[in-house]
């Protein structure tokens, strides 16, 4: 996915998105941070960081802010998975909740040349090089998961492993991670099918010519919520692959992006995005297949 899925898209507009970020290849590997030279946590402190308010970390997303990574659209909540992680990076950097401030930005906004009017921004952004000439990321805070989803009554819609899959009939978009999931994963004993669009494996799902359908997981949640009649997300797949990133997004020579990228990178080492993850999207509709 190089693209956020834009849910105020409507019809085939929609669709056409999502053939066109269901599974491209990532542009970076798992480790890779496109910071700016690392930071000493003596400079990362409000008193020394350089916000657009002094005192304040201005935090930018979308409106509509969708679940699961907001929830009621109310970014300022704190729940749903990117709220609490722009909540965690605050603590770390020294915000405390009072002194963080929403504002909204449009997808295409946050990512333009040009002056911002956030210090950083959080809207399921893949890291890829073509944004990276211009605006900042952060190190991911975020590995694409590969998912199966189906419809209520499909005979693995109460699939819990990889073993209860292998009898099924899989398809995925043609060329992708989807796919790779699927053949080396789960490795059905039957062909998976393979479709030039997940609108076409979206038909095929729903006449029943296949049982399933992998795509990565903010596909999954989508497409279970708006563009499936009764669709289910069976679960997430172990990961395969170099998964695509999701990064925080700052300005062009941002002197946030270090100090940005040294709290994510704690929270991914002390356990605490793995610990978000869990809360915000395995329990919230996407467990993990074993």
């Amino acid at each position: 996915m190089t693209t956020r899925f834009t849910y105020l898209l409507t019809g085939g507009a929609v669709l056409a998105l999502a053939t066109l970020t269901a599974c491209a290849p990532a542009d970076d590997d798992t480790t890779s941070s496109s910071a700016s030279p690392s930071a000493s946590s003596a400079t990362c402190d409000p008193a020394s960081l350089s916000t657009l308010t002094a005192g304040k970390l201005t935090i930018g997303t979308d409106n509509p802010a969708y679940e699961p990574w907001f929830k009621d659209n109310k970014p300022a909540n704190g729940e749903g998975f990117e709220s609490a992680v722009a909540y965690r990076v605050a603590e770390r950097l020294g915000y405390s909740k009072e002194n963080v401030v929403w504002t909204s930005v449009t997808f295409n906004n946050a990512i333009a040349p040009g002056a911002k009017k956030y210090d950083i921004d959080l809207n399921q952004f893949s890291i890829t090089d073509e944004r990276k000439q211009a605006v900042d990321f952060s190190s991911p805070y975020y590995l694409v998961r590969q998912t199966v989803i189906t419809t209520k009554g499909s005979k693995i819609a109460n699939a819990k492993t990889l073993a209860e899959l292998a009898g099924a009939k899989l398809g995925a978009q043609v060329g992708t991670t989807s796919y790779s999931a699927i053949t080396d994963v789960i490795k059905p004993t039957e062909k998976p099918s393979v479709f030039n669009s997940n609108d076409d494996a979206k038909a095929a799902l729903q006449n029943g010519t296949i049982d399933g359908l992998v795509v990565d997981l903010p596909t999954a949640f989508y497409m279970t919520a708006a563009d499936l009649d009764d669709g289910v997300i069976v679960g997430q797949l172990p990961q395969v692959g170099v998964p695509e990133q999701f990064g925080i997004v700052l300005d062009k020579g941002s002197s946030l992006t270090g100090c940005v990228s040294q709290a994510v990178d704690s929270l991914r080492q002390d356990g605490s995005l793995a610990e978000l993850e869990k809360t915000w999207l395995s329990e919230a509709g996407a467990p993990e297949l074993s």
